[in-house]
């Protein structure tokens, strides 16, 4: 891949300090939407979908030294064994399309996530102007948003993008014994998966490596979290990243991307993954999106002491 290939501009977050002319108070839009990308006819921005809570053993591995545990969710801002993890979906626009890269967790998942359509309408884009989604992955925060609490296509016009290795996995009849001992014995997550799915199997498309959803906006392979887990790539200038969860932990994923992470399907190839991206990132001045990074998940990542670091913007 040459260097320049995908780079973009990158623009502040400005709309989060927008203001009502009468009250000069941030607008719901505002508080919830951020542009963080432009160049040519595309335009990226990042929209909330809430937060949630997930036990600090998914993230942190039991066998990371406790000192440096405790630092790190201290840097984080987070104590206890409950993190709260917020949920970012980039939303890429182009002259004649909307697309998502996921949806978020929906109606069923936890009541303070499953804000993406309001937020999304709060910002001019009805659910039906959505015409490609991107699922990254086949977890519930990522997947779930697809569906409304009756099971209707939350984007009736929408047609959908998944690797072939993520359809394959949910779609195992054995694939309990490919997820983490932290998700064995959580049915819900299969059968959540597989029922959302296959309300949409008619209107998905596989896609691999290198393959583009639009021009200037392509697919990267990105497993472990996963087997089949996907990051895409938006062109133009500095170019940007959606690492969806390829990253996770604004501390852990950067000042210990070797330690293995308890949620992921494939430790050591998450691992692998996270080394490879991050040294990436570094050296060709990307500028990504992660999905649970602090809202709105934007920034550049830099070496630090010997690992690295992310730097908001």
């Amino acid at each position: 891949m040459a260097r320049r290939q995908f780079l973009g501009e990158s623009a502040a977050a400005a709309l989060a300090a927008a203001t009502c002319a009468s009250s000069l108070r941030p607008t719901r839009a505002a508080v919830h939407t951020v542009p963080v990308h432009k160049s040519g006819s595309l335009e990226t921005l990042v929209v909330s979908d809430g937060h949630f809570l997930l036990p600090a053993g998914f993230l942190v591995t039991p066998d990371s030294p406790p000192a440096e545990r405790e630092a790190a969710l201290n840097a984080a801002g987070q104590t206890g064994e409950q993190l709260q993890l917020v949920n970012t979906v980039a939303v890429i626009r182009s002259q004649s399309d909307v697309i998502l890269v996921d949806t978020g967790t929906g109606p069923r998942h936890q009541p303070t996530a499953g804000k993406l359509a309001e937020n999304l309408k709060a910002a001019g884009i009805p659910p039906a102007a959505v015409t490609k989604i991107v699922l990254t992955h086949g977890h519930p925060d990522h997947l779930w948003g697809i569906l409304d609490a009756n099971d209707n296509p939350i984007y009736p016009n929408a047609s959908y993008f998944v690797s072939a290795v993520e359809w394959n996995l949910w779609t195992d009849p054995d694939a309990m014994r490919r997820l983490p001992a932290v998700l064995a014995t959580n049915d819900r997550i299969i059968n959540g998966a597989r029922n959302h799915f296959s309300h949409v199997k008619d209107k998905m498309r596989a896609v691999r490596d290198g393959d583009e959803i639009v021009s200037g906006v392509r697919v990267i392979d990105t497993p472990g979290h996963t087997q089949g887990h996907i990051s895409v790539e938006i062109a133009g200038g500095d170019g940007i990243v959606v690492v969806a969860d390829a990253l996770t932990h604004a501390v852990i994923s950067f000042q210990h991307p070797s330690w293995p992470v308890p949620v992921d399907h494939e430790p050591d190839r998450g691992i692998s993954t996270r080394l490879r991206l991050l040294d990436r990132l570094v050296i060709e001045k990307r500028r990504l999106i992660g999905a649970h990074l602090p809202f709105p998940g934007t920034g550049f990542v830099e070496r630090k002491d010997g690992a690295y670091r992310f730097v908001p913007t």
